[in-house]
């Protein structure tokens, strides 16, 4: 590979040389003028030699005949004067990186044409790969005679420039493609620029929003919050995942995260501030329903042990011995346990809630399905029927326990204690309240009441009074027990 610039014109003649600088002989030749002194031309020199842009000279017909230090270390070499043509680059590209021939370079359109192609852009590549992008600016030199004895070209890198747009473009890129809203607003609080994150969460478009106040996006009741926070970036403080609420341009609210930076001058003085705002409504509405759920299960919670205790406690007084009170505790534990089970088990996998109401038929068969699966029994033993609704809160463990009751009682004295009992439970609306009535057919026969109230009793008078706040009746029938359960509806649904 040749060591020197390729395009040197075929054909040369001489001209005069504007300076040149021998470095193996360490001569200049003289200024061409009548009135250049040695010492002026030595100072000239000097002056060019430390400056901290690449200069250099040619003649009239290109070759090199100057360069300073500056040149050297742009082009990465030191051409030889006299022998170079044009440019001291070792290749030379176009701002695509396309090949540039040297006799295409600015300085060699200049001297071609005679007149000066200054701010052409470039790329010079030095021997060991490395890329430079430069400007140029070469001027035509001619005589008293107006007759074109040479140019003067100075290259300016601006390999620095280059990277800083090349990173503010990639930072607006990310800017711009930001699912955040990310606002620049000058000190007074005016809308300097606005990105599509922005427009996408408040609905004006740049158009719209920029050199309007920031006021435009708070609540008429949340203006005082935007004073302290200029107040604060004035300082140079910077705000850190601030949460609030900003109003969109249909007039909707919308939950943020907001984190203010202020923007400085290249003295360091501040001038402004961005924001970034992040949409936080779903976390926000995340976090009530969580907030809901926990509240719940602590009510829910806090009603199963006061029920677990007084179940034990009254279990305890009836109990004849040790197997009693532990089968008679677990058996009512178990139902409830059951209803419980039922909430769940109506609960798809995405219901954000956690917990559903469960409806009264589906309850209803929950706990009594273990006391009707007797092996001689004939045909559906129990028939539901009447309005189906959902039954929450702490309605729906005293209605499990109250059903369970009823239910153990038919399986070992009434209907369901032999292979022919039916039960119809029907419920019927009134306008104070929902009436729930229990009709046993088939058991034995009823001769007369109870002569005691025995534990169960007991449990649901204090169900149905204490916790549902309804009334509870039993008919003694001969061909069987009829129960009237009688609750405001609004304690089962609430």
């Amino acid at each position: 590979m040749s060591s020197k610039p390729q395009c040197a014109p075929t054909e040369a003649w001489e001209a005069p040389i504007v300076f040149s600088l021998h470095e193996e002989q360490g001569k200049r030749a003289p200024m061409v003028g009548p009135d250049r002194s040695a010492a002026a031309d030595v100072d000239f020199f000097q002056i060019v030699q430390g400056l901290p842009v690449a200069v250099y000279s040619t003649d009239a017909v290109g070759r090199i005949t100057f360069y300073n230090d500056a040149a050297a270390s742009l082009w990465g070499r030191r051409p030889k004067l006299g022998e170079d043509w044009w440019c001291g680059s070792w290749r030379l590209y176009w701002p695509d990186g396309t090949p540039m021939g040297h006799d295409e370079c600015p300085m060699a359109v200049t001297l071609k044409t005679g007149y000066a192609a200054t701010g052409a852009e470039a790329i010079a590549e030095r021997p060991d790969g490395t890329r430079v992008p430069f400007l140029a600016y070469p001027t035509p030199l001619r005589n008293d005679n107006g007759q074109l004895v040479g140019a003067v070209n100075m290259l300016v890198d601006f390999t620095e420039r280059k990277r800083n747009e090349e990173a503010a473009q990639h930072y607006a890129a990310i800017v711009e493609s930001s699912d955040d809203a990310i606002v620049s607003k000058d000190i007074n609080g005016v809308i300097t620029s606005w990105n599509s994150g922005a427009q996408r969460l408040f609905g004006y478009t740049s158009q719209e929003a920029v050199g309007k106040p920031v006021t435009l996006l708070i609540p008429a009741d949340r203006h005082d919050e935007e004073p302290p926070i200029l107040e604060r970036v004035r300082r140079g403080e910077r705000i850190n995942h601030y949460e609030t609420v900003r109003e969109r341009k249909d007039g909707s609210l919308v939950d943020i995260s907001l984190t203010v930076s202020p923007i400085r001058d290249l003295r360091g003085n501040v001038i402004g501030a961005s924001k970034i705002a992040r949409d936080i409504s779903e976390r926000k509405r995340a976090e009530e329903r969580q907030d809901l759920l926990l509240r719940e299960m602590d009510h829910r919670i806090n009603n199963l042990f006061a029920l677990a205790i007084g179940i034990v406690s009254l279990s305890g007084r009836s109990a004849s011995n040790v197997q009693d009170l532990v089968r008679s505790v677990r058996q009512r534990l178990s139902a409830l346990a059951r209803a419980q089970a039922l909430t769940l088990s109506h609960s798809p996998r995405d219901d954000s809630q956690g917990i559903r109401p469960t409806t009264l038929h589906s309850l209803i068969r929950t706990i009594i399905a273990p006391h009707e699966d007797i092996e001689e029994a004939q045909g559906e033993r129990v028939t539901i029927a009447g309005p189906d609704f959902g039954v929450s809160g702490s309605a729906l463990s005293s209605l499990a326990l109250l059903l369970h009751e009823f239910g153990t009682n038919s399986a070992k004295y009434g209907a369901l204690s032999a292979p022919k009992g039916r039960i119809e439970i029907d419920g019927a609306e009134d306008v104070q309240a929902f009436v729930l009535t229990w009709t046993e057919r088939g058991g034995p026969a009823i001769t007369s009441p109870p002569d005691r109230e025995g534990f169960g009793a007991l449990l649901t008078r204090a169900t149905v009074t204490g916790q549902l706040g309804g009334e509870i009746s039993r008919d003694w029938r001969p061909e069987g027990l009829v129960i009237r359960l009688s609750v405001a509806r609004e304690r089962l649904t609430g």
